[in-house]
């Protein structure tokens, strides 16, 4: 049977992608003055949401769907932004001049035969969970946890779980193992890896969470290797009842939630001949390789914002604080405004009473200083470079944080010898970096 198909009107911009960095496209745009018609694609069948909570707040029911909706429908209508749900673009048809050159505008065809024309596009197709291949892993009661449906998925199968296991010490895996801790489970972490949130944080920082957590009663096994995922017997076949290790070890579970980090969308840019690599290649003007898409959030590969980063180093950022920064300046780039997107990264993750917030990148850091003060719960690892500090993990120490950001905002510095007594604010300690070269 032939799927009927829709011609919709020709739209000024097409988003794909209705994520936080695809509404802060729409909305930066309309701050802008672009007076164009919007035409806004979701995939899912929800009302664009905020995606951080659903392993915290939505999971453990101190929030509702409804306060986790970006934009009300009156929003939209009033701004000219259609927002359509449900929309799952397959391919892109590229408008070419009789002279083969490509001016940006195109068509879009989605998967029920909609066809939407554009004239400029912007791809905010974010990323997808990391399937794990491994034995039983299709088996009922293991889930993956990145989107709203997940997440209602996840909360309906609660009620009859004792024992669950997370798959992947990363901040989505810890942070859904303390909400499902919270929640009076017996929680089992199997971190492939010798140490928990390897690839964000340095050895510090994970051996503080890795003990912070051991101590709060969350089972925590790193260098776990998996050989399969059990099936039940009986009434449960077909679902999960446990995980199997390789010296035979199987830790009880009526629910695996397997959280190894993500995969970037980049099917339709290599479609469209787009350069990819880790994600979408993008200029600092978050424009792709064909000189008039632009791709923004957790898909786009971008020149490291941070300043003084060195030239040529790439880097795919996922976080909030980046949808939203890199947005705007893809908003610029759609008007004609050439604004290059540098700035200092920053990060969060509320795990329990623990609340992890990182400024900057610690790429190329060698050496660290630790902040601890244990009476008052607080914890900072503070990396640098060349005597320089360029990034710095805080746990309950927001006034560090705030103080580290300013700093590398600022071209500042925070001197390492000074800055190890937690009873000394970091803000005291900031130097200009010319001021302190100058008396070395």
């Amino acid at each position: 049977m032939n799927t009927p198909t829709t011609e919709r009107a020709e739209t000024g911009l097409l988003i794909i992608g209705a994520s936080q960095a695809g509404v802060q496209l729409a909305i930066s745009l309309r701050g802008t003055g672009f007076d164009e018609h919007i035409t806004l694609l979701g995939e899912e069948d929800h009302r664009p949401y905020q995606r951080p909570a659903l392993s915290k707040e939505f999971l453990q029911d101190k929030v509702d769907k409804e306060n986790l909706i970006f934009r009300s429908q009156e929003y939209w209508d009033e701004h000219d932004i259609e927002l359509v749900k449900g929309a799952r673009i397959e391919r892109i048809e590229r408008n070419t001049a009789a002279d083969g050159t490509q001016d940006g505008s195109g068509v879009a065809v989605a998967a029920d035969g909609t066809r939407y024309p554009f004239r400029r596009l912007a791809l905010a197709v974010g990323a997808r969970a990391r399937r794990l291949e491994i034995e039983g892993a299709e088996l009922d009661g293991v889930v993956y946890l990145r989107s709203a449906d997940d997440a209602l998925e996840l909360k309906a199968r609660l009620g009859d779980v004792q024992d669950a296991v997370v798959v992947g010490g990363g901040f989505i895996g810890l942070e859904a193992a303390c909400s499902l801790h919270g929640m009076g489970k017996n929680v089992t972490v199997m971190e492939y890896g010798p140490r928990l949130v390897g690839r964000a944080v340095g050895e510090d920082t994970s051996e503080y969470f890795l003990q912070a957590h051991r101590g709060r009663g969350i089972d925590i096994r790193l260098g776990a290797r998996m050989t399969r995922f059990v099936e039940g017997t009986g009434e449960r076949a077909g679902t999960v009842a446990g995980v199997e290790l390789e010296d035979g070890t199987v830790v009880d579970a009526q629910l695996v939630l397997v959280g190894i980090g993500v995969v970037p969308n980049t099917e339709l840019a290599e479609q469209m001949g787009l350069a990819v690599d880790n994600g979408i290649v993008v200029d600092r003007h978050a424009v792709a390789s064909d000189g008039t898409t632009v791709a923004v959030g957790d898909v786009a590969n971008m020149p490291n914002p941070l300043p003084g980063a060195p030239e040529g180093e790439r880097i795919r950022l996922e976080s909030v604080n980046n949808a939203i920064e890199h947005a705007k300046i893809a908003a610029y780039s759609l008007t004609g405004r050439r604004e290059e997107y540098a700035g200092i990264p920053w990060f969060w993750s509320n795990q329990a009473d623990l609340k992890l917030q990182i400024a900057g990148l610690t790429l190329g850091y060698d050496s660290t200083v630790v902040r601890r003060d244990d009476a008052k719960g607080k914890f900072s690892v503070l990396y640098y470079r060349d005597g320089q500090v360029i990034a710095a993990d805080c746990v309950n120490a927001p006034l560090d944080f705030m103080a580290v950001r300013s700093a590398l905002g600022k071209g500042q510095n925070i001197p390492a010898a000074a800055a190890a007594d937690p009873a000394v604010p970091l803000k005291s300690l900031v130097v200009d970096r010319h001021v302190q070269e100058v008396s070395a």
